[in-house]
């Protein structure tokens, strides 16, 4: 089977990719287990903690990504430059845990997989 990619790389709200994304995920998950997930950009959004989607009338969604590892989904990472850039690079408390990259290690993770996928 063949070594799949997700990169997410929009905010949760505003659009349903991060949803469509993670549905995609889910469902590849039941055929592979050769999985990565990557968060870069706008991306880094989707697994910030405390999220109220009811608030602007938005699914929940979010907190599913922290089930990724129920699905056997244990390689995550996000882009150090894309939190640094948008404030949040002294967090630590992400709905899924993730290992922080810099792009150009980043790059090179992503060019080992097959397929990618983005979202």
């Amino acid at each position: 089977m063949k070594r799949v990619a997700f990169l997410f790389t929009t905010p949760p709200h505003g659009s349903s990719s991060g949803r469509e994304g993670l549905d995609a995920l889910l469902a590849t998950s039941a055929l592979t287990e050769d999985i990565g997930v990557f968060f870069i950009g706008d991306g880094v959004f989707q697994l910030l903690p405390g999220q109220q989607p009811d608030a602007i009338l938005a699914r929940n969604y979010i907190a599913t990504f922290g089930v990724l590892p129920l699905y056997d989904v244990e390689r995550c990472y996000i882009c150090n430059a894309s939190l640094l850039a948008r404030g949040l690079g002294d967090l630590n408390d992400w709905v899924l845990p993730v290992e922080r990259l810099d792009p150009d290690e980043l790059r090179q993770c992503l060019a080992g997989y097959d397929a990618v996928m983005t979202f």
